[in-house]
């Protein structure tokens, strides 16, 4: 039996590549599809010098890889890249960076639910609980857990729709 995989502290290169917001959505999009160069940038709407720079910061990071070369609509030879999905294993990369980094996530996956549109969402739960940092830490072991087997043996569902989701708990504002 093959021992399940544990999540581990991020490198330094690992925490640096994943602070920029840039780097963020281009995981996330490589996650999905293999994508070129090109077709990141038309994507996200930027310039494809831009965004091969981001791109070969992910790949130096080991975050990012080179997919197989295949030949494009045009005939041309295109070079996609794909997510080896070695983030989800790194545990909190971006827990000691500035605020605006570590909420870029949660931006990140409103802008992917807008661009899905509401019938996107497949279930949602909202709650509201009181509880002390130690509860805060339990829940989270708890439920990342649960998720660390889903993403474990994804490969073993690449036939099914492809979901994504966020987990946040957040101090509620009080006035």
């Amino acid at each position: 039996m093959t021992e399940p995989r544990r999540r581990r502290p991020a490198t330094p290169e690992e925490a640096k590549a994943l602070g920029h917001p840039l780097r963020l959505r281009i995981m996330r999009l490589c996650l999905v599809d293999e994508l070129t160069n090109k077709q990141l940038a038309d994507r996200l709407d930027r310039d494809p010098g831009t965004v091969l720079h981001h791109v070969r910061q992910l790949v130096a990071a080991g975050l990012l890889e080179p997919a197989p070369v295949r030949t494009g609509t045009s005939g041309a030879l295109e070079k996609p890249y794909r997510s080896n999905g070695e983030t989800w294993w790194l545990d909190g990369p971006l827990s000691d960076a500035d605020a605006q980094t570590r909420f870029a996530p949660i931006e990140i996956f409103q802008e992917e639910i807008r661009a899905a549109g509401p019938e996107s969402v497949a279930v949602h739960e909202k709650f509201l609980l009181h509880l002390s940092p130690d509860e805060v830490e339990e829940l989270d072991r708890r439920i990342l857990a649960v998720l660390d087997e889903y993403v474990a043996t994804d490969h073993e569902r690449l036939d099914r729709p492809a979901l994504g989701g966020i987990f946040v708990l957040h101090h509620m504002k009080r006035d």
